[in-house]
């Protein structure tokens, strides 16, 4: 079974499950979701993805079973998440990317593509230049909404910033959870096949190179 990461682009929106591909949670304010039917959630997903790729660039990896796309993770500025702005523990700090969601076909969940996904995240961040990665996370621990558990940004390497009774927001440092370098490295080798030495000395984060951009 070959799985891989990539870009997530217009094209991946339509080979996602309903009702992912038409949510609209992170990327508009809830009056205007409310105006939107189901066919104009649709056409104003794949435009909030257009005008994200062309203005900031990349903004989401999917993963990709045997050239299948089972699943998917959505980051950006605060700028282009408005729907963030109603949870409890918003804002998120000047200096952190938002990782908004994050979603895995239910038959392939537990397998490791969601820690995948955030791999390729945070190796994407991190060769741009960004520091901090910050998400809101539910703590009541449900796992079908548009909020992730807090037990899976946790799981993945994300610290509490601020708690809350039902939405916590957490953070990941880029540059300093050194940990979390050699995952990074290896998200790097799986997304480009880099190939590198092994390294006696721990380097900086930020210092990862790919051997080839994707």
């Amino acid at each position: 079974m070959s799985r891989k990461t990539a870009r997530l682009t217009v094209d991946h929106l339509a080979e996602l499950a309903d009702p992912v591909r038409s949510c609209l949670f992170w990327e508009l304010g809830p009056v205007d979701r409310a105006r939107l039917d189901e066919q104009e959630r649709v056409a104003e997903k794949e435009s909030w993805l257009s005008g994200v790729l062309r203005e900031w660039g990349s903004c989401g990896r999917v993963v990709r079973i045997d050239g299948r796309t089972v699943g998917h993770i959505v980051y950006a500025p605060a700028a282009y998440l408005p729907g963030a702005a109603v949870l409890p523990t918003a804002p998120a700090s000047p200096d952190a990317i938002i990782a908004a969601t994050a979603w895995i076909e239910p038959g392939l969940r537990g397998g490791g593509l969601g820690r995948l996904l955030v791999q390729a995240m945070a190796a994407d961040l991190v060769q741009r230049g960004h520091t901090a990665i910050e998400a809101y996370g539910d703590t009541r621990g449900r796992a079908d909404g548009c909020v992730l558990p807090t037990e899976f940004w946790g799981g993945v390497g994300f610290k509490t910033q601020r708690a809350h009774p039902t939405t916590s927001r957490m953070r990941m440092e880029l540059r300093t959870a050194l940990s979390w370098k050699d995952e990074v490295e290896l998200a790097l080798e799986r997304v480009w096949g880099a190939v590198r030495p092994t390294q006696k000395a721990a380097r900086p984060i930020g210092s990862v190179r790919a051997a080839s951009s994707d």
